[in-house]
């Protein structure tokens, strides 16, 4: 990227960041330089499916390439719920997909009762959605189980279980596609503080493990009352560095993990790259914007300061803080995020999961 163009991506994302919460009317924003724009206006849907599933934890695009004649599109962004109509942790069973048409939100996908469909949600182009199901029988830690990866085709047909050892509940996940039919992915563990590598096939669009490496370890985790676990969360893939950037909650750090895709074992927690007790409260679900700098929510159970609720933060990879946003009034109401790139504009999509909705800005990368 020509520095000219990344000073004036720089400027859109903080131009995103500046916005207050709960702002649907476009505003004027200027840059150090005085140039104006004007952003579109927040979209705000409802991530509650028929069934009264809360709670939305994941969020994903649909990438371009992603085969055509099925139920998503690219450009739609699905959202998994965690939570039941009950509002049990560790038992939603739906997948929500927000078309980009700007139709009503419908249902890609509804499991068997008490998945826990987590963060961990990926869309591969190859036409094939990977959710993590971290299921509870009665919305607390004590029954929590280890999980699975679910694996969807195009129009929300389960096709494969992806199951190991080193699957211990699948809270958050990145993937990258390698071509012919080889993706890897990789997985933060809630209930053990590790992330693994997993290396995927895909044959005939049903995807398996072909090798599962455990490549970070030693996050701190455990079971919370309110969170119903807080460990290793958001991840980060740079292709370019072949690092993975990790957000733990626990640690209220983030941290880089080298040679990601190659690592044969652990790397222990990698280097803390940003530690920010000013504005970091238990760092959850992490995208890259699309100048460089990551973004990160906060789950509010760790530091806890009320007058800086359900912050998503804006940093570099350097650790040199940028801006917050508030998604929600309250406490706890910020969780999955995504951010995506298309043509001369970009799109952030974050979730409210205390209100059940998901909230959208499109903006002009320039």
């Amino acid at each position: 990227m020509n520095q000219s163009l990344k000073v004036r991506v720089t400027i859109a994302v903080a131009a995103l960041l500046c916005l207050s919460s709960g702002l649907l009317a476009a505003q004027v924003v200027e840059d150090s330089l005085g140039i104006p724009f004007l952003p579109n206006p927040v979209q705000v849907v409802s991530t509650v499916p028929a069934n009264g599933d809360q709670n939305p934890y994941g969020v994903a695009f649909v990438p371009a390439g992603f085969p055509s004649g099925g139920a998503v599109h690219p450009g739609d962004i699905l959202v998994a719920n965690f939570n039941n109509q009950a509002n049990e942790q560790g038992t939603g069973t739906t997948i929500v997909d927000v078309p980009a048409s700007g139709g009503a939100p419908s249902v890609y996908f509804q499991g068997q009762a008490g998945l826990g469909l987590s963060t961990a949600l990926v869309v591969l182009k190859e036409g094939i959605v990977i959710v993590g199901n971290f299921p509870t029988s009665d919305g607390t830690c004590a029954t929590a189980q280890a999980g699975s990866l679910l694996a969807l085709d195009a129009n929300g047909k389960q096709v494969a279980t992806l199951t190991d050892a080193t699957i211990d509940g699948p809270w958050d996940m990145t993937a990258i596609d390698r071509g012919r039919g080889r993706v890897q992915a990789w997985v933060s563990n809630a209930l053990n503080g590790t992330v693994v590598r997993l290396d995927l096939e895909i044959t005939g669009g049903v995807p398996s493990i072909a090798k599962a490496t455990v490549i970070a370890s030693g996050y701190l985790h455990r079971c919370d009352p309110a969170a119903l676990v807080v460990g290793p969360t958001g991840l980060v893939y740079i292709p370019e560095q072949d690092l993975l950037y990790v957000a733990s909650t626990d640690d209220n750090a983030v941290y880089s993990v080298p040679h990601a895709s190659t690592a044969t074992g652990s790397r222990g927690t990698g280097h803390v790259i940003y530690h920010d007790t000013a504005h970091l409260h238990g760092p959850l679900a992490m995208a890259l914007a699309p100048n460089g700098d990551l973004l990160v929510s906060n789950a509010d159970v760790i530091n806890s300061d009320p007058n800086q609720p359900s912050e998503v933060v804006e940093f570099t990879t350097n650790g040199r803080f940028v801006k917050q946003l508030s998604m929600d009034p309250n406490q706890g109401g910020s969780f999955g995020l995504a951010v995506a790139q298309e043509g001369r504009f970009f799109k952030f999509a974050s979730v409210d999961d205390n209100a059940g909705t998901l909230m959208i800005w499109t903006l002009p990368a320039l």
